[in-house]
């Protein structure tokens, strides 16, 4: 019974659950199964056939596209209360992603049959579904301008200044932020190739707005690093 509950908990925050009833989030818990998954280990393949959605009760997933080559750009990287891959369950398309935990994580997952009746049952799950689906196309649309109209040195400062808002670390000399695993994880999320990666950090540095430390970097100038923002 505890965990029926905890499970209705954490499905009563999710966008597209938000709402229902303590019966439809009962028709959800008596279905929904917990999957645990350790730390770099796929969830599902872009291309595969889709079984159902996923909603990340703890940890968190990176997803992302793969080219012939090997690239990968990042789209999204979930944590806690997010639903993910609610579009092919409703288009019966396979996965257009793949998803890999970024920690150890646990999911719940709802058959693509589960979520199908439960749309059909309760209109207003299909309408948020819309909605959550809607965000991300105007997400994924950014990103399309971003890699079409900015460099790389304007995508990685975006990039820099966002992680300062967010995670930064306040010192003496500026601002501390640790940077994601790895100049190829960085270019994953920008949209380019590790040694432009690599280059365009070193120039900041030389240019004194940064100070490099490993995985930490130093910001010495937050204002100048803004400025290489498009639209500053």
């Amino acid at each position: 019974m505890a965990m029926t509950n905890s499970l209705a908990q954490t499905l009563a925050q999710v966008p597209i659950f938000s709402g229902l009833s303590p019966e439809e989030l009962n028709f959800l818990t008596e279905r929904a199964r917990i999957r645990p998954f350790s730390v770099g280990q796929t969830v599902f393949g872009e291309g595969e056939r889709c079984e159902g959605l996923y909603v990340v009760e703890r940890g968190r997933l990176r997803i992302f596209k793969s080219s012939p080559d090997g690239r990968e750009q990042v789209l999204s990287i979930d944590g806690p209360g997010s639903s993910v891959a609610e579009l092919p369950v409703f288009d019966g398309g396979p996965y257009p992603a793949s998803a890999v935990t970024l920690e150890d994580s646990r999911l719940i997952f709802i058959s693509q049959a589960d979520f199908r009746e439960l749309c059909m049952s309760h209109p207003q799950v299909s309408l948020k579904v819309l909605r959550v689906v809607g965000a991300r196309l105007r997400r994924l649309v950014g990103i399309i301008e971003e890699l079409s109209f900015t460099t790389v040195r304007h995508r990685l400062a975006t990039m820099l200044v966002k992680l300062a808002r967010v995670e930064g670390q306040e010192v003496d000399e500026g601002v501390t932020i640790l940077l994601p695993d790895g100049h190829q994880e960085i270019a994953s999320r920008i949209g380019t190739v590790r040694e432009l990666v690599s280059r365009n950090l070193s120039r900041l540095q030389g240019e004194g707005i940064l100070r490099l430390q490993g995985r930490e970097i130093l910001i010495l100038n937050l204002a100048r690093l803004e400025a290489e923002m498009p639209n500053q």
